[in-house]
């Protein structure tokens, strides 16, 4: 066969196979990188013989630079600095102390357990030190835990990529030409580091004044002149010293997305789907050439390094890393155990495997089967767990509590008192200061929800609900809209007309005729009583009771609890056996009969009614006939 075409069908296959990993992963809902090796295996010279990465000669080693920088470019662009604030001393010390403690650890168990020389054991220990923002985001897309331990995970795969590469290739430098120095071993990696950084940081601030200021580009040749930036970056910092273009990339992706450019919603879909085939095609190349007969020489001592690194060095170091943080025990057990490592991993360890054997030293194939024994075992054991140890632990974003309320009226105030008297946070915003409540223990901000820096201060990042219920529906839906791209809370709400067009994120309040204008009417002239019912035994026959009363407009869902978490009742609410839900019942009842009968009461009490809890029987009976 031509070599062209030999080569054109390996790019081909590894195209197919790695799109096809991705199908199959978003179809069963697990993290693509288990398909992704398990297809390269499959197509690879250890089952069916079809890909032979070799052929590609050094263009390899260059595919896997080029790819790795757009993935780290785009893992850094991702990052949102306001919430890597909030945890950046924890997040500091894991890729400071806890990459020293991974090294050591690392290192220490490669040599006891696999019986690696001191020289390769470390130098494994350097390549896993690394955990992935690949791996870690597709894990999370799945997995939905609250947004400090997220933020963490999140911002470690990130930030620890480039400094665990680097170390990785300081590491090889002393194991090629025996340089033990350790003041020239640290010297070494701080000025890659600084090389990169400076590089990414200079170039990234130029990219975005360019975009900013040349109105003539349109989007896509913006996107266009991004990428082309970026990869300039990469070989400039790499020309000056090798390794630094890892760097340059991580932090030209932070600056430029701190520039918040208008096209930034184009270039993250770009660069996202950008990385999916980048990350599809490098780690079917990378694990078509793994031969499964080494990882299987390795024997268990291979299976226990890899073990001692999840459950005795990993454990250690987040709980060093995080003594005096903020963090409970819950979130800390579970970052002990989320430590998947990735794309970068994999392609550092081919490529030392390569030079290891070509200056005829052994342990490079030994090194890569480690590397990839890593990868697998941490991906899928941890893959499969995550959600089940998420929610043992209830540490999901579906735990977190509090809420924060745009718009002071009747029937939010209602809402902050109930989220308040739980012992919840909760936080209210509102541009008219009129409305500013005579309960001086809610909190209110008379300040511009669209200003992202209220929002914030309204404790947006840490809460469960964010609810936009203003006056103008179409604020509300722009509200909501901005709470999902800069906080990402676990559940947004908004007040707006059944027939209007929202974000797939953004559910409806309460019901859907919900009218606001109506409530706070009710609300105003003491028309209304609160109520709270559990679903129990009887419960089709109450849902079917509440169900009809909600249509005709007598009562309106309000909070609902589950769990021990109470949350705003959504629109599309399905309720369970268990489930307590807080209301209102629309009492019409003229207001000088309430005063006379000593209802005239300025603040609502919750309590069980008899109007709720007496189902009718005739409507009891119809409806469980109808069933």
């Amino acid at each position: 066969m031509d070599a062209t075409l030999a080569t054109t069908l390996q790019i081909v296959i590894t195209v197919m196979a790695g799109i096809g990993a991705q199908v199959v992963a978003e179809w069963v809902q697990i993290p693509a990188i288990v398909f992704l090796l398990l297809f390269g295996v499959i197509l690879g010279s250890s089952v069916l013989n079809w890909l032979h990465p070799d052929q590609l000669g050094t263009g390899l080693e260059v595919l896997i630079a080029l790819l790795v920088a757009v993935i780290l470019f785009e893992g850094g662009f991702n990052l949102q600095l306001r919430e890597l604030g909030r945890v950046s001393g924890s997040l500091r010390n894991l890729v400071t102390i806890g990459t020293l403690i991974t090294i050591l650890g690392g290192g220490l168990a490669a040599h006891w357990l696999s019986e690696f020389p001191w020289s390769i054991a470390f130098l494994y220990a350097a390549l896993v030190v690394v955990t992935g923002p690949v791996v870690i985001n597709s894990l999370l897309r799945h997995v939905k835990v609250d947004r400090q331990v997220a933020t963490i995970l999140e911002g470690e795969g990130v930030l620890i990529d480039p400094i665990g590469a680097i170390l990785a290739v300081v590491v090889l430098n002393v194991v090629l030409n025996g340089q033990s120095n350790p003041f020239n071993i640290a010297g070494d990696l701080i000025l890659r580091l600084g090389i990169g950084g400076g590089i990414g940081a200079i170039g990234a601030w130029l990219m975005g004044v360019l975009l900013r200021r040349a109105t003539f580009l349109s989007e896509d040749l913006k996107t266009l002149v991004v990428l082309a930036g970026l990869w300039g970056l990469f070989g400039l910092a790499q020309t000056i010293r090798s390794e630094a273009g890892l760097m340059a990339t991580v932090v030209a992706g932070i600056v430029l997305r701190a520039f918040a450019l208008p096209e930034e919603r184009l270039l993250k879909r770009f660069k996202g789907q950008l990385t999916t085939l980048a990350v599809s095609v490098l780690f079917i190349l990378l694990s078509a050439d793994l031969s499964i007969a080494g990882i299987l020489a390795l024997g268990w001592g291979g299976l226990f390094t890899v073990f001692a690194l999840m459950f005795v060095v990993r454990p250690i170091s987040v709980f060093a890393c995080t003594w005096k943080s903020d963090l409970n025990w819950r979130q800390k057990i579970f970052l002990s155990w989320i430590a998947p490592r990735g794309i970068i991993a994999a392609s550092v360890a081919s490529i030392f495997a390569i030079l290891l054997t070509q200056r005829g030293i052994n342990g490079g194939d030994s090194i890569k089967a480690l590397v990839f024994l890593t990868i697998i075992l941490t991906v899928v054991l941890q893959s499969v767990s995550a959600q089940m140890l998420a929610n043992l632990l209830k540490i999901t974003a579906e735990d977190t509590t509090g809420a924060v309320i745009v718009g002071c009226s009747p029937l939010s105030l209602l809402i902050a008192r109930l989220f308040r008297d739980r012992g919840e946070s909760i936080a209210l915003i509102d541009t008219d200061p009129d409305s500013y409540p005579t309960d001086a223990n809610l909190t209110v901000f008379i300040r511009s929800a669209l200003d992202t820096d209220v929002l914030e201060e309204a404790g947006l990042a840490s809460v469960g609900t964010f609810l936009a219920m203003t006056n103008n529906s179409e604020v509300n839906l722009v509200l909501a809209q901005r709470a999902i791209e800069e906080f990402a809370p676990p559940r947004v709400l908004s007040v707006f007309p059944a027939d209007a067009t929202a974000s797939i994120k953004i559910q409806g309040a309460f019901t859907a005729q919900f009218n606001l204008k109506t409530w706070n009417q009710f609300l105003a002239d003491n028309a209304v009583k609160l109520g709270e019912t559990e679903f129990g035994e009887n419960f089709e026959a109450q849902q079917a009771y509440l169900r009809s009363l909600i249509d005709s407009e007598t009562v309106l869902p309000v909070l609902l609890e589950r769990d021990n978490s109470l949350q705003v009742c959504p629109a599309e609410m399905t309720w369970q056996v268990g489930d307590r839900l807080i209301y209102l019942l629309h009492d019409p009842k003229p207001k000088l009969l309430k005063v006379l009968g000593g209802s005239n009461q300025t603040k609502l009490t919750l309590e069980k009614l008899s109007e709720i809890e007496e189902i009718p029987v005739l409507e009891a009976s119809v409806d469980e006939s109808s069933v």
